[in-house]
């Protein structure tokens, strides 16, 4: 039976919106939704009938051009013009899911009646999202300060026909899509296209997309970190409670708490062993997966807020009477964020393929390379390399973004936040991650078959069974590529409970 969420001014947090994109949850608004939009637009409609003097992006132009006074019978045509000329995006297609995240995330917004647009424009948005129609969005475009204009131009112009969509996994012209639902194209009243182009949608939904990815990849360095541990067998005494407890930052502690839950009953990491110390790779695993989990605390935070926010201009106070041109759409939260989240989810790549280099180095007893005849075996060679050249490729993207702006719009916009495009790296850094961690996965699966017929935990040799049956154990040189996919496939597609995975 489908499931159904009310939009409302209840806040979503991201374990609602995990639910929602998970399970193919479709919108409807809520009576207090509806009866906040309807009473919006009524307020607006009275009061451009009874002032007239210029409000902007009413009955004015836009930007620079915010001096230009629009005629009563333009106000239509000053929308459309608005929706098509800004629809200037280039580049890559934004992903689908991010797209619906985007659909989601504008119908949140206009849905707390500040925003004056028609109840039948937002409908038509929940339309799109319900039916899995989603607009074609490109990744370059947006400053991130006068709202995401380039890219939610590219969202909204199926309203009213222009654009593309993906409906089925084709590409159809959007008028052809109205027709083969039976949709009139939306008549757009005044303030109506500047509402949908101003906002910080296209930022929040990589911001939403990249942490729910951010969480499970954290989740997993936790998990494959204790799998290199046993594998290089290393010591269980730097993940107790007592080190951490004088230390109490918390992500510090929930990364201790998961290593010795991961581990057990290992009978590895119990066993005497030869050494004092393990590399900082493994030793200070708390410490530096602790780090990126208290910056995923904070990028959430930042996140939730926004996604819960009014973020289009001007906005619209009907118990106040009060229009108000103002800069909720200035993405510098945000891009903030992502520059705080692309360093911490670096660090994760950075310090596993650090341990990836461990065990491959020929220490602790195991075969140099992780494979039997090394020399006419390569074996685990070249699987470092690639890990090195992407934590090598992240330290480039995760270059803070914010630190940039260029003026636009004639001086009018003169700082803007460059967070779009860290929203676009955040996402590909993280990205990146995962096949580093998918590579360390690898290396430690191959390690820990060396350790026979002493065993890791149950919890770690189960996870590692279905592993293997993905990724079997390398006896002599082969494709490497390919376990390498399987292994990024298989982390992909792992679900974890939400309980665990928001922890």
């Amino acid at each position: 039976m489908t499931q159904t969420h009310h939009i409302s001014s209840a806040p979503i947090d991201l374990k609602t919106i995990n639910y929602i994109v998970s399970n193919d949850v479709t919108l409807e608004l809520s009576d207090e939704a509806t009866n906040k939009i309807e009473s919006c637009r009524a307020y607006l409609n009275e009061k451009l009938k009874a002032q007239k003097a210029p409000i902007y992006g009413i009955n004015t132009g836009f930007g620079s051009l915010y001096n230009v006074k629009i005629s009563e019978e333009n106000l239509t045509k000053l929308q459309e013009n608005l929706m098509m000329s800004h629809a200037c995006g280039t580049g890559e297609k934004v992903p689908q899911d991010v797209v619906k995240l985007m659909l989601l995330l504008k119908i949140q917004s206009l849905s707390y009646g500040h925003s004056g647009v028609q109840l039948e424009t937002v409908k038509r948005l929940m339309d799109f999202y319900n039916n899995n129609i989603l607009p074609v969005v490109y990744t370059q475009g947006s400053l991130g300060a006068s709202g995401d204009l380039a890219p939610l131009a590219h969202l909204t112009l199926p309203l009213i026909g222009k654009g593309e969509v993906v409906y089925e996994g084709e590409t159809h012209d959007s008028a052809a899509m109205l027709e083969k639902f039976g949709w009139e194209p939306i008549t757009l009243q005044s303030k109506e296209g500047l509402a949908l182009l101003n906002g910080t949608q296209f930022m929040a939904a990589y911001g939403i997309k990249a942490l729910l990815e951010s969480y499970k990849l954290s989740y997993f360095a936790d998990l494959i970190g204790s799998v290199s541990l046993d594998a290089f067998d290393g010591r269980i005494e730097p993940f107790n409670e007592l080190v951490h407890l004088v230390r109490p930052h918390n992500g510090q502690l929930k990364t201790a708490e998961r290593v010795r839950e991961f581990l057990e009953d290992s009978t590895l990491i119990t066993q005497e062993k030869k050494h004092v110390q393990d590399p900082y790779s493994f030793r200070c695993m708390p410490q530096v997966h602790g780090a990126t989990k208290d910056t995923l605390a904070f990028v959430e935070k930042t996140f939730i807020t926004e996604i819960n926010a009014v973020t289009d201009n001007p906005n619209i106070f009907v118990a106040e009477d009060e229009i108000i041109s103002g800069g909720n759409f200035h993405g510098q939260p945000l891009a903030l964020a992502f520059d705080y989240l692309k360093i911490a989810m670096a660090e994760l790549g950075n310090i596993s393929e650090r341990r990836t280099f461990q065990l491959v180095s020929g220490l602790r007893e195991l075969p140099v390379f992780l494979v039997e005849n090394p020399g006419l075996n390569s074996g685990f060679m070249i699987p470092q390399y690639t890990a090195a050249s992407i934590v090598s490729a992240n330290k480039q993207l995760a270059a803070p973004a914010a630190i940039d702006s260029i003026v636009s719009s004639n001086g009018q916009e003169d700082h803007v936040s460059m967070g779009a495009n860290a929203g676009v790296q955040a996402l590909g850094l993280v990205k990146n991650v995962e096949r580093v961690l998918a590579i360390e996965l690898f290396n430690a699966s191959q390690a820990l078959k060396f350790r026979a017929p002493l065993q890791s935990s149950t919890f770690i040799e189960s996870f590692l069974a279905a592993f293997r049956e993905v990724v079997p154990f390398v006896d002599n040189d082969r494709e490497l590529y390919k376990d390498i996919a399987s292994s990024v496939s298989f982390l992909n597609e792992l679900a974890i409970d939400p309980e665990e995975l928001f922890a």
